[in-house]
C-alpha cells in the first residue's frame, strides 16, 4: 500500500504506485482538472514535480494549482517553452538557447539572422495563443547525455547540444515535448498547453551567450504570464503607472539630473536634483548625530596591498577601478569598510568605547557592466549612508533592536510603511565555527523578534563570514526595493588586525556590523522620485513655493512675500512674467511645486495670498502669517 499524506494531515491509501494526477483525480474531478503539478515531501527536502510523476513510496503530497506560488512558477516556465515553440514555428532557422522564469515572467534567448521586430512579437504572441488552444499534452522523457547531444545536433540546435555536453559524462537529461517542439529542461511543466491562457510578450533585448561579452549577442524575448486575466491586466496597469513614474523621464522633465556619455554610470546633478540630495543627506546626518554615530570620512583611493589583505583584490578585482602613481598600484574604493577599520585602529580602544558607531557618506566606485546601468538606480559612482558598528558579541542584539527602530523611523519619514524583513543564514562555504554561527544567527533573530518584526529565513544566503538581515521596503506600486541591511562580520577585523582592550586587560577582536539604511543615495533618490511620481513631499521638494503675480502692479508685494518666506528657510521663487495667471499655474503644476501663491490687488491690499496646493486644490485666501504656519507644520510633519 502507498500512503499519501495531504497538507491538512488527511491520509489516503492506494494499492499500488500512482501519479500525482491520479491522486488528484481520486480526491475530486475539480482538483483533477485544476492540478498543474505536485509538491512531494516536506520542507527543504520537498520537490516540485509534474502531474505525471509516479509516487512509489509513502509520501506527503500537496497538489499544486494556479492558486499556488508554485503553480504560477510552472505556468511561467511552461509559457517560456510555448514562446520557443512559437518562434520555431514561425522562424524555423532560429536556434533556441535558454529560457528561465524571472520575477513576474520569463524570457527566452534566441540566435537568429536578423533582429526581431515589434511586428514579429505580435505574430509570435498570436502563434503562442494558437498553440495553447490546441491543448497539446506536455510529455517528459529521459535520454543519456551523449544521445541527447547527438539528438539536438541533428535538429541543428547547437546551443542546446553545447549545454548538454557541459554536463558530466554518464548522466541523463530530461526533455519535454509539446506537439512538434521538444526542449531540454529539468521541469516540471504544466500537463498541457491549454493551461497557458494569460500571457503577453513585453520586449526584445540583447544578451550575450552565457553572459560572456566575448560570445555571440543573442536576442532575448521577455514575457509575462499569470494565472488569471485580472492578474495579467493588473500587472500591465502597474507597468503603465511605473512608466509614468520612471525616474529617468521625471529626472529630465523636472530638470533634476542627467547621465552623460562623457562619464557613463555617474550622475550630473542639476540644482533642483542636488537640492533633493542635500535634504536627504542632511536628514541622514541628523539621524547619525541623534543616534550615537560619529561621522568620519575616508580617502577615495587606497593601496592595492590593503585590498589584498581584505580579500577584495582576489574576489572583486574586476569590479574595481585601478590607478597607479610612482610605480605603486591603487584602487578606487568600492566600499567603505576597510577605511573605517583603519580609523578604528588609530589609538588604543577599550571595551568601554564599545559599541563604537562610525557613519560616512562615502563615495564609492564599482565597474558595473554597461548593460547593467540603469539611470541613477544602478551606477558606477555612488554615495552610501554607510555605517559600521564595532561591538562585542553580547551587544549585537541590542544594536539590532536600536538599528531596526531607527530604520523604521527613517523609512516612515520618507513615506514608506511596508517593510519586509529577511534573515540570511550560513552558506555552504563559510568560515568560523558552527557555535559562532549559531550565536550570530540567534542574535539577529532575537533582535528582530524583540522589534516585533515578522521575518523569513533565507537559508544559505549569508556572506561567507557572517549572517545578515535585509530590510526591503515596498513602494506605492507594491514593488520591493532592498535598501537596508545589518550584517555581522568577524572577518575584516581579523584580516586587518583590529582589537580592543577587554575588561580582563587582554586584547580582543571586535565584531564589525555593516549597516546601511538608505544604501546608495543615488538609488534611494531614484526610488523616492518613483514613489512620489516626482511630486516630492514639501520638505523634500526642490522648490516648495512659487509666488505668482497677476499683473505687474503686484511685483513689490511678491518680493515682500518671497523675502518673508526665505527668512523662514523656505525654498521659494517669484514668477513676475508677463503671462496669464492660468499659464503660470499650469506650468508650475507640471513642475509639481507643492504650493503656488497667487497675488492680485486684493491680496496685496490685505496682506494675504491665494493658496493653490498641488493637485489642483484651491485652499482659498489666507493671511501670509497663516500660510507660513501651515507650511511650517507640513515641513515639520514631513507630509
Amino acid at each position: 500500500m502507498i500512503t499519501i499524506t495531504l497538507p491538512d494531515g488527511a491520509k489516503r491509501e492506494y494499492p499500488a504506485p500512482l501519479t500525482v494526477a491520479e491522486v488528484a483525480a481520486s480526491i475530486g474531478t475539480g482538483l483533477a482538472k485544476a492540478a498543474l503539478g505536485g509538491r512531494v515531501g516536506t520542507g527543504d527536502a520537498s520537490k516540485l514535480v509534474d502531474t505525471s510523476y509516479l509516487i512509489e513510496a509513502d509520501s506527503p503530497l500537496a497538489i499544486v494549482t494556479d492558486k499556488d506560488a508554485d503553480g504560477l512558477e510552472m505556468i511561467r516556465h511552461s509559457t517560456a517553452h510555448l514562446l520557443a515553440y512559437a518562434v520555431k514555428e514561425l522562424f524555423p532557422e532560429a536556434q533556441v538557447t535558454i529560457g528561465p522564469v524571472i520575477e513576474n515572467g520569463f524570457f527566452y534567448d534566441f540566435s537568429y539572422k536578423r533582429p526581431f521586430t515589434p511586428d514579429d512579437l505580435v505574430a509570435i504572441e498570436a502563434k503562442m495563443t494558437e498553440l495553447a488552444k490546441k491543448d497539446e499534452k506536455v510529455q517528459r522523457r529521459v535520454l543519456p547525455r551523449d544521445e541527447a547531444v547527438e539528438y539536438f545536433k541533428g535538429l541543428g540546435e547547437n546551443y542546446k547540444a553545447e549545454i548538454i555536453a557541459s554536463i558530466p559524462e554518464g548522466q541523463e537529461v530530461s526533455l519535454y515535448r509539446e506537439g512538434a517542439f521538444e526542449d531540454l529542461c529539468r521541469g516540471p511543466h504544466v500537463p498541457s498547453t491549454g493551461k497557458l491562457k494569460f500571457f503577453k510578450l513585453m520586449k526584445v533585448a540583447g544578451a550575450y551567450w552565457r553572459g560572456d561579452h566575448r560570445n555571440e549577442m543573442l536576442q532575448r524575448i521577455y514575457g509575462t504570464a499569470w494565472a488569471s486575466k485580472e492578474a495579467l491586466q493588473q500587472y500591465l496597469t502597474m507597468l503603465e503607472e511605473a512608466e509614468k513614474r520612471d525616474h529617468r523621464r521625471l529626472g529630465k522633465d523636472l530638470d533634476l539630473f542627467h547621465i552623460d556619455e562623457h562619464s557613463p554610470g555617474t550622475v550630473f546633478w542639476h540644482p533642483k536634483g542636488w537640492t533633493i540630495w542635500q535634504e536627504v543627506e542632511q536628514y541622514m546626518r541628523r539621524v547619525y548625530r541623534e543616534n550615537g554615530y560619529q561621522e568620519v570620512k575616508g580617502p577615495q583611493i587606497l593601496d592595492q596591498g590593503l585590498w589584498e589583505k581584505t580579500g577584495h583584490w582576489d574576489k572583486y578585482r574586476e569590479n574595481m577601478f585601478v590607478t597607479e602613481s610612482e610605480k605603486r598600484d591603487y584602487a578606487l574604493k568600492p566600499m567603505n569598510c576597510p577605511g573605517h577599520i583603519l580609523i578604528f585602529k588609530q589609538g588604543i580602544k577599550s571595551y568601554r568605547d564599545l559599541p563604537l558607531r562610525y557613519g560616512e557618506f562615502g563615495q564609492c566606485h564599482r565597474n558595473e557592466p554597461t548593460g547593467g546601468l540603469h539611470g541613477i538606480m544602478r551606477v558606477r559612482g555612488f554615495t552610501q549612508d554607510d555605517g559600521h558598528i564595532f561591538c562585542t558579541e553580547d551587544q549585537i542584539e541590542a544594536e539590532v533592536v536600536a538599528f531596526t527602530k531607527l530604520l523604521q523611523k527613517v523609512y516612515a519619514d520618507f513615506g514608506f510603511s511596508d517593510i519586509i524583513y529577511k534573515l540570511s543564514t550560513r552558506p555552504e562555504k563559510r568560515i568560523g565555527t558552527e557555535e559562532s554561527w549559531d550565536r550570530a544567527e540567534a542574535a539577529l533573530a532575537k533582535g528582530l523578534q524583540a522589534s516585533n518584526c515578522d521575518f523569513e529565513y533565507l537559508p544559505g544566503e549569508g556572506a561567507f563570514y557572517g549572517p545578515k538581515i535585509e530590510y526591503t521596503l515596498k513602494d506605492a506600486l507594491g514593488r520591493p526595493w532592498q535598501c537596508g541591511t545589518i550584517q555581522i562580520d568577524p572577518n575584516l577585523p581579523e584580516r586587518l588586525d583590529a582589537d580592543f582592550v577587554g575588561e580582563d586587560g587582554q586584547r580582543h577582536r571586535p565584531l564589525m556590523l555593516h549597516r546601511a539604511i538608505v544604501g546608495s543615495l543615488e538609488r534611494f533618490i531614484g526610488i523616492l522620485i518613483e514613489q512620489h511620481a516626482g511630486a516630492m513631499p514639501v520638505w523634500l521638494a526642490p522648490t516648495q513655493v512659487v509666488v505668482a503675480s497677476i499683473t505687474d502692479a503686484q511685483a513689490d508685494y511678491v518680493h515682500e512675500v518671497v523675502k518673508a518666506l526665505q527668512k523662514q528657510g523656505v525654498r521659494v521663487s517669484a514668477d513676475l512674467r508677463n503671462e496669464k495667471i492660468t499659464y503660470k499655474i499650469r506650468e508650475h503644476s507640471l513642475q509639481k511645486v507643492p504650493f503656488i501663491l497667487v497675488v492680485g490687488d486684493k491680496e496685496k491690499a490685505s496682506g494675504a495670498v491665494a493658496v493653490r496646493a498641488r493637485g489642483q486644490q484651491d485652499l482659498g485666501v489666507m493671511s501670509l502669517a497663516d500660510f507660513q504656519l501651515k507650511l511650517a507644520g507640513d515641513i515639520a510633519a514631513r507630509t
